[in-house]
């Protein structure tokens, strides 16, 4: 007897009996698969069954080459979506480790083992990130500087009644205004001159001299100072300044669980040299401190701000892998350190069921260094931007349009956000657009 197997093919013929040959057959059936499909042999994808053969296969030809170059340069991207006011943000890591970390914690706890911690979560300082540290705060001073002589050139606008900013010599025509009595405005904006603090949102987090001290209370927070949060995660990474004293372990904190059970004892703060050097870390009346640049450097002064900018936040990134920072899940508010402060200050959804206490979660660099998105202008003596081609125009972070209309060169990983090779139609085009 003969048993004929057919392969969507030629007819294979296996004579005898099938258990006798089952090793031969199966070993012409994989050759003659893996012939008719070689992608599958360097596991690209995976046969399915198919009614017409065997051989079809559930994703076309995989293409090294393309497939890399669309991943690295993409056509167009899109904006992180605006989150809903009246929700709690999502947490950045997942609830599911956060649990599962939680419950080690408490075992560990239960069987009298204490935690363990590594520099910086024991508060010994990183060796490896002083550098990155100093680096990053000279950044930040000359993007102040950059960015206060570029706004004396530059023309901003923001919005008198909502967050919106523009940059160009008039200020758009996108309804886009949802501030108090926006309706009789029809949406429109009410366009201000802008300032620096409309660039660089004003992010402020408390300084304490120990930040695995005391926690800060609603009735002691006028103890501590406010400074940026950036330059506060710049100092707690190694930065010393004597303006800001901090405290610099020599021997590690231990904890059991969730309880500090030896931080070294209260250490008393010293007492701060204030000096001007103070106002170089913040944007408090920057235009007044830095005069109007001559016009032959401005291109210049607007590729070192657009350096400083990517500087100061590739290396916020790569501090807050190290340093825990916390934000609250509903507000603005920052704080740098090991746990969040318990000044009630929250007046976002639902604050009064937590007693205007924040609601702290691991946080984000976008909500440490927000990159606060506004629409490119292509040419910024041309008309103004059109709510009907909105579809049709791009965003880039503030900073960014800022040195690009001042002259700087656009960098490739905002040409797509900013929609570069999309030809914008009058408006009687739009229409016929698909």
């Amino acid at each position: 007897m003969e048993h004929v197997l057919s392969l969507g093919g030629p007819s294979l013929t296996i004579p005898g009996p099938f258990s006798a040959h089952r090793k031969q057959a199966n070993d012409r059936l994989s050759s003659l698969f893996f012939d008719r499909c070689h992608q599958c042999t360097q596991g690209r994808h995976w046969p399915q069954a198919s009614k017409t053969s065997i051989f079809a296969c559930q994703t076309p030809a995989y293409n090294k080459r393309y497939s890399k170059k669309r991943l690295t340069h993409p056509q167009n991207t899109e904006l992180p979506p605006i989150l809903p006011r009246n929700k709690k943000k999502p947490y950045p890591i997942p609830l599911k480790q956060i649990l599962q970390t939680s419950r080690a914690d408490k075992k560990l706890a239960e069987m009298g083992i204490e935690k363990p911690l590594e520099p910086p979560k024991n508060g010994i300082l990183v060796p490896d990130l002083i550098p990155v540290a100093y680096d990053v705060l000279d950044a930040w001073k000359n993007l102040i500087k950059g960015l206060s002589q570029l706004l004396h050139v530059v023309p901003v606008h923001a919005c008198s009644e909502c967050s919106e900013v523009h940059v160009g010599q008039k200020g758009h025509d996108i309804q886009s205004c949802r501030g108090p009595n926006s309706a009789d405005r029809r949406s429109f904006h009410l366009w201000v001159k802008g300032s620096i603090d409309d660039v660089l949102l004003p992010i402020e987090s408390y300084h304490q001299y120990d930040p695995f001290g005391t926690r800060i209370k609603h009735d002691t927070r006028f103890d501590y100072d406010r400074i940026p949060a950036i330059v506060e995660l710049c100092i707690q990474a190694g930065v010393e300044l004597p303006q800001y004293p901090s405290r610099r372990r020599t021997q590690p904190i231990r904890m059991l669980g969730k309880k500090i059970i030896d931080r070294g004892g209260i250490v008393v703060p010293p007492k701060p040299q204030h000096s001007g050097e103070v106002l170089d870390l913040d944007t408090h009346r920057a235009l007044e401190r830095f005069p109007p640049p001559v016009d032959s450097d401005v291109a210049d002064i607007a590729q070192s701000t657009l350096k400083a900018y990517e500087k100061v936040r590739w290396g916020v990134t790569k501090l807050m892998r190290k340093y825990t920072v916390k934000a609250c899940g509903y507000c603005p508010e920052v704080h740098v350190g090991p746990w969040g402060h318990n000044a009630k200050l929250c007046g976002e959804f639902k604050h009064q069921w937590r007693d205007g206490k924040h609601g702290w979660q691991d946080a984000t660099v976008d909500e440490v260094f927000p990159p606060n998105y506004v629409w490119h202008v292509r040419d910024p003596n041309g008309p103004p931007l059109k709510g009907s081609l909105k579809r049709f125009y791009g965003k880039a972070p503030i900073v960014v349009e800022i040195c690009v209309q001042a002259g700087a060169s656009v960098p490739n990983k905002y040409k797509p956000m900013m929609r570069l090779d999309i030809v914008v139609p009058d408006n009687e085009e739009a229409r016929l657009v698909a």
